[in-house]
């Protein structure tokens, strides 16, 4: 039989002229096998073949195989593959397109735009449940607590001096008036042991995230050339 190259070309496909891959991770090969299944007349032979389809889709996928409904996510992308046109008998509620393609609905974030914003959203909290606390010594003592923090918050934004009036007036503003430090007798903690502990802070953080480097292994030569030979 004699080869025909003008005949081969003919029968080779391309990209432009196949059909869109719905998931193109599981190829080619795995949608034409699942058009197939499509078309089997026979519902018994159909539901065999869709089981078998899932046997292999699960085997392109062994990391997997430990995340919860795994075999409830191949069954809808066997759906989803097939454009929702076969028809088998599935052990999980059938996709439809509708679920699938329907958008979540907008999740509101709540969005905060604070007069001072290295202080962060969570001293605001806070100061608001500071508030709320009868006073007493516990009270007291989480001003405190509120203040140093919103200092160090202060210098870890601004590389510089602050003095503890300036924290003062800031909680007196956030706390609308109900929590006046102006007159107490009381310091926050000093600039530099604060700094410090940014820097450790910061120290820490570079530290984590720097991957550690081998050291080298030196590795004893054999090797008589290296061998200084005695006189």
């Amino acid at each position: 039989m004699k080869f025909n190259s003008q005949a081969a070309v003919a029968e080779l496909e391309y990209n432009a002229e196949r059909n869109h891959l719905l998931i193109p991770e599981y190829g080619r090969h795995l949608q034409k096998l699942i058009d197939h299944v499509v078309k089997i007349e026979s519902r018994e032979e159909r539901n065999k073949a869709a089981h078998y389809v899932i046997a292999i889709m699960g085997n392109l996928n062994p990391h997997l195989r430990d995340v919860p409904d795994f075999q409830h996510k191949l069954w809808d992308q066997l759906f989803m593959m097939s454009d929702f046109r076969l028809d088998v008998d599935s052990p999980y509620p059938v996709a439809s397109k509708e679920t699938v393609t329907t958008k979540p609905e907008h999740l509101d974030y709540p969005q905060n735009f604070p007069k001072y914003r290295f202080y962060g959203n969570n001293i605001k909290y806070m100061i608001d449940e500071a508030n709320k606390w009868d006073d007493g010594e516990m009270k007291d003592a989480l001003i405190m607590v509120i203040a140093n923090h919103m200092k160090k918050s202060y210098l870890s934004w601004n590389k510089d001096t602050v003095k503890d009036e300036v924290i003062f007036e800031h909680l007196l503003e956030l706390s609308k008036g109900k929590i006046n430090l102006l007159k107490t007798a009381e310091e926050l903690s000093t600039t530099s042991d604060l700094i410090r502990v940014n820097k450790k802070q910061s120290n820490k953080t570079v530290h984590t995230n720097t991957p550690t480097k081998p050291k080298p292994k030196f590795v004893k030569s054999n090797n008589p050339v290296n061998k200084t030979k005695k006189a």
